[in-house]
């Protein structure tokens, strides 16, 4: 049966299984078509990135060969007592009600919360479960300041991309024929929605993604697009929010057709960085500038979806340390990936290190990226917060707020308060 014929039979008895309740819901919900996004990513928090939090990792500064690369390892290596002690502190206190409060108080309207799988799974060992109460917690706060939720499936059994931040770092299993990786999946997603899709919750949480950067050219895109088919109707038939799909990698325009699929409030899901190949980190800041003015155009205006960029930042280099992954460097250094550049990271990713003319092209360049993503639905910046003396300030927006490099923002549907309004001429 071909994937289109299938979804939407798969819909239709969706619906006809869906609670009355559930569809009158839909109606009322946070409306993404009308309704701008402009939010902000609490990444590092209850899935863990060395580069965000090096702190956790802090034991083996003096020997990082040696330590974890990811929490799986980091809780595999700590064993499950130590391992719960330091990430519960760590909940408890790298985000907080007073976070939330600050990004209502600067204007953001959304929160995208990444989580990873083991959150919902009652034998996540070495993973340490826990997270799921965190995130009541943020909901609590989010409703409290008027702010909607967006829960990101950030990290799948086997990883869907072996990225540090899917939890398990540089093998791709999600897939394997072994274990049955994709249908935990699909159930860890009936899950989430039987909870979050009850009307207790539905006035704040507006979106659920299915999946956060699968790595389509290393995955089979058929057996993909079957899984979010799949997992959509069981995130559908329990919760009336929008479902968010990540584009994979692949052109938006992949994702074009498929109507019986994507015309039932779904968001793609688009993350753009311009730092993760030595041809970028070449470019001079004005052409950093115009490629982000630019992806307005081809990049993200083929795709006939709803589409927000729930991914981006201010940086131009991949100077924060362990941005690349724990125990790797730079290309901008020429220490990493073969890159032959030989540049300084001295004065970048620290504002109190930077020239004032340095941090107005930061202003610039993220001026720029937002006029170009509110061509679309909006954007969601990655992320809230870093820690400080990591060189990371360019992807930390509350201090990117205190230093006045992004503005309070407007609310949605009045003009961004920009300092550069016309960077894109």
């Amino acid at each position: 049966m071909k994937p289109i014929l299938f979804a939407s039979a798969l819909l239709a008895v969706c619906a006809s299984a869906a609670p009355s309740s559930i569809l009158q819901l839909r109606a009322t919900t946070w409306n993404f078509r009308t309704m701008k996004t402009r939010g902000v990513n609490a990444g590092g928090w209850l899935v863990l990135e060395p580069w965000i939090t090096p702190s956790l990792w802090s034991q083996w500064n003096s020997n990082p060969a040696a330590g974890p690369v990811d929490e799986f390892h980091l809780c595999q290596k700590l064993g499950k007592t130590a391992c719960t002690n330091l990430l519960k502190n760590h909940w408890d206190t790298f985000i907080t009600e007073a976070d939330f409060q600050s990004m209502a108080a600067n204007g953001l309207n959304t929160v995208r919360i990444p989580i990873g799988w083991w959150a919902f799974d009652s034998k996540p060992s070495p993973f340490i479960g826990g997270q799921a109460a965190y995130l009541d917690k943020a909901i609590v706060w989010a409703r409290k300041y008027g702010l909607k939720i967006w829960i990101d499936l950030h990290g799948a059994p086997g990883s869907q991309n072996g990225f540090d931040n899917s939890g398990y770092r540089d093998k791709i299993n999600w897939q394997s024929t072994v274990d049955p990786n994709v249908d935990r999946t699909v159930a860890i997603l009936r899950t989430i929605a039987q909870k979050y899709g009850q009307a207790a919750y539905t006035d704040v949480v507006v979106c659920i993604e299915l999946l956060n950067e699968p790595l389509g050219p290393k995955l089979d895109l058929a057996r993909l697009r079957q899984f979010m088919y799949d997992a959509y109707g069981n995130v559908r038939n329990y919760s009336p929010s929008w479902i968010a799909v990540h584009d994979a990698f692949e052109p938006v325009t992949y994702w074009n057709g498929a109507k019986g699929f994507f015309e039932q409030n779904i968001i793609l899901d688009h993350h753009h960085y311009q730092v993760f190949s030595q041809g970028e980190l070449s470019r001079t800041f004005q052409q950093q500038v115009d490629v982000a003015c630019a992806a307005r155009g081809a990049e993200i205006s083929g795709s006939d979806k709803l589409m927000i960029v729930g991914e981006w930042s201010g940086a131009m280099t991949d100077c924060a340390r362990w941005l690349n992954g724990f125990n790797r460097w730079s290309r901008w250094e020429g220490r990493y990936d073969g890159s032959t550049l030989r540049k300084s990271c001295a004065n970048w990713g620290t504002l109190e290190k930077m020239t004032a003319t340095t941090r107005d092209q930061l202003n610039k360049y993220i001026s720029a990226q937002m006029l170009s993503w509110e061509t679309k639905g909006g954007w969601i910046f990655w992320t809230w917060k870093a820690e400080e003396g990591n060189q990371n300030d360019d992807w930390n927006m509350s201090k990117l707020f205190s230093w006045g490099i992004i503005r309070k923002i407007n609310p949605t549907g009045q003009a961004l308060n920009l300092r550069h309004p016309d960077v894109c001429g």
